[in-house]
């Protein structure tokens, strides 16, 4: 199974249709979701999108997605959660 590249930074950019977080347009959102996409969709899916971003922005969704790979949870929602404790 490929992890969702959702790293709950949802924020549309106006100008280009891609979410500030993830890189994903709309279409590539629904195409996560449909439980017929294949794995190797996504893989290339999650190739494109790092190539959409650079700096800081590539940055952080590695060290999110990466995070979220291995614990279930992405950067942002485990400080959300943290901070209500």
């Amino acid at each position: 199974m490929i992890v969702s590249p959702c790293i709950s930074i949802c924020k549309t950019d106006p100008v280009t249709g891609y979410c500030y977080g993830c890189g994903r347009n709309n279409e590539e959102k629904i195409i996560w979701k449909d439980a017929k996409t294949t794995d190797e969709w996504k893989k290339k899916n999650l190739v494109e999108i790092q190539s959409r971003m650079d700096g800081w922005q590539l940055d952080s969704f590695k060290e999110s997605y990466n995070h979220k790979t291995k614990h279930g949870i992405s950067l942002l929602k485990k400080k959300i959660i943290n901070e209500t404790k």
